[in-house]
């Protein structure tokens, strides 16, 4: 029970990467905020928390609006009194378009999400870290924008990324001064339903044509990585096992962004 008496809050928590971490928190024994947009897919990973004998908060809110966030903070914390390990998840993928036809209303909802939205997590998180006297935050990221620009289309996603690695690397060293330990995980492929969100547009003029190696991502033959695998690594940053690791970004990828 690595999380024993820690309450942890997960954002983007109703599916995917989100949704197995907050499982995984819960089942290493701390009581788990489960935000998202979506009231019906929070309350449905809250309740399957509860059913297996775990405590969980479900927290419908939007990331990019800061009065949303704000109630469920504070909603979070007056339920369980406080809060130790933060998980800034959500995000969006997008609208993925060569760079003359991506629109600024296009750019403006990637970055309102995927930056505007990490910041306002810690911006209203911190203060109960603080509170507490320590804490961890990792932040999903990816190797886009990171390790990898070779996907058609991702600039304002890619450029998000890059800045939330920007940010990490930043506050490791302002918030190393109260106890409070921040960290990157940045995935490659994983199985999970983003790319159903994914608009793409003009693909051939703004991609660059690569001949693969046999399987893109060498540790699995090919094979995109599971939610639970990123999930597994989010809970060593959080825990106690990574407790001289901080301001890293740790890339979930089999390999993958080697060959890019």
């Amino acid at each position: 029970m690595l999380f024993a008496g820690k309450i942890a809050l997960v954002t983007g928590a109703g599916s995917g990467i989100g949704k197995a971490t907050a499982l995984a928190f819960a089942r290493h024994g701390a009581s788990v905020g489960v935000l998202s947009r979506n009231p019906d897919e929070v309350e449905a990973v809250a309740t399957e928390i509860r059913r297996q004998g775990g405590e969980a908060l479900a927290l419908p809110a939007d990331v990019a609006d800061e009065a949303s966030m704000r109630a469920a903070v504070e909603q979070l914390s007056t339920a369980f009194g406080g809060l130790h390990i933060v998980v800034a998840n959500a995000g969006i993928n997008g609208v993925w378009a060569p760079i003359d036809d991506l629109t600024p209303a296009e750019w403006d909802e990637t970055i309102a999400t995927n930056l505007r939205g990490t910041y306002l997590t810690l911006h209203l998180t911190v203060p109960l870290l603080k509170r507490a006297g320590e804490g961890a935050i990792v932040v999903v990221s990816s190797i886009n924008g990171t390790r990898t620009f070779s996907t058609a289309g991702a600039t304002a996603y890619a450029a998000t990324k890059a800045a939330q690695v920007a940010m990490v690397q930043q506050l490791a060293l302002e918030l190393g001064k109260v106890r409070i330990r921040i960290n990157a995980v940045c995935p490659g492929a994983i199985e999970t339903r983003i790319d159903d969100n994914t608009e793409r547009r003009g693909a051939g003029e703004a991609g660059i044509p690569v001949i693969w190696p046999q399987g893109d991502i060498p540790v699995s033959q090919g094979k995109p990585g599971t939610a639970d695998e990123v999930a597994d690594a989010i809970l060593f940053l959080a825990s106690s096992k990574a407790r001289h690791i901080t301001g890293i970004p740790l890339w979930i990828d089999g390999g993958q962004g080697l060959l890019r």
